[in-house]
């Protein structure tokens, strides 16, 4: 799914009380903030690969455990978080 029908599902299931999160990689992030997605999580990675390399498990699990993190604590419509891998990933 393209970036930005991620965008606009996100906020069509937000405007349905559902939360979510974007997980997006830096090349998109103008698109993520001019779409007004709800919370977004923009990762170092390449195109295509937004959640980590192929055969990084523990990178990956990282993503998706800052992903929750984002949907537990952000607070305000359009928070844009920018993940940043630790060593351990």
């Amino acid at each position: 799914m393209c970036h930005g029908s991620v965008g606009l599902v996100a906020r069509a299931f937000e405007s349905a009380g559902i939360p979510t999160i974007a997980v997006g990689v830096r090349a998109f992030r103008h698109r993520m903030i001019e779409l007004g997605v709800p919370r977004s999580l923009i990762t170092p990675h390449l195109i295509g690969r937004t959640i980590g390399p192929a055969g990084d498990p523990a990178r990956q699990r990282a993503v998706v455990a800052a992903s929750i993190d984002l949907l537990e604590t952000a607070t305000e419509p359009g928070t844009l978080v920018d993940f940043e891998p630790s060593h351990e990933d």
